[in-house]
């Protein structure tokens, strides 16, 4: 489980994070849809929680 979490959930989760990141940036850049940005910074913040649960699980399993 610990091998799951850490070497593949987890940089799956990161690379999601920084895709939306950088939708949210280019949206912004090209003066996009103010409602598009605040979804796609919802959908980020989102997705850093459960990469930080993640990584929370993947560290408590790996000193069990």
């Amino acid at each position: 489980m610990t091998t799951f979490l850490s070497t593949i959930l987890l940089p799956v989760l990161v690379a999601a994070v920084a895709l939306v990141l950088l939708f949210g940036l280019i949206n912004m850049m090209r003066g996009g849809s103010p409602n598009r940005s605040q979804t796609l910074m919802r959908w980020r913040v989102l997705l850093q929680f459960a990469a930080v649960v993640v990584t929370m699980l993947a560290v408590w399993a790996m000193g069990r």
